[in-house]
């Protein structure tokens, strides 16, 4: 397993911009396909991003599509997501997550690691 720290999180005004980074422990970080999730007071956690060890290929929940990037630098064991357009409804905690599942369809279940989450605040 690898250990997840969370940064970048914060308020933000609707239309404005965050980047949130994970910092990862390990030195196997290139080996995993790592994960955004983020969970809003009383709802289910929920899948927003991903991308694989394998080819760097991308996998986005429909909400986010267009607004927020994930990428990852290998070299420095990080992960980030670029969140543009934010809306009030992107608020939640928001979660770095390390598995090694492949492509498709992406649930919790699929990442045995987990940061202990961020903060994110959009005011409308």
């Amino acid at each position: 397993q690898v250990q997840l720290v969370e940064s970048g999180g914060g308020l933000v005004q609707a239309g404005g911009s965050l980047r949130l980074s994970c910092a990862a422990s390990g030195r196997t970080f290139s080996s995993y396909t790592m994960g955004w999730f983020r969970q809003a007071p009383g709802r289910e956690r929920e899948f927003v991003a991903a991308i694989s060890w394998s080819r760097g290929s991308t996998y986005y929940a429909d909400s986010v599509k267009g607004r927020f990037t994930i990428s990852r630098d290998n070299a420095k064991n990080t992960v980030y997501l670029q969140m543009n357009s934010l809306k009030p409804e992107d608020t939640a905690v928001y979660y770095c997550a390390a598995g090694r599942k492949v492509g498709g369809k992406f649930t919790s279940a699929d990442f045995a690691s987990w940061g202990q989450g961020t903060q994110v605040t959009v005011s409308s």
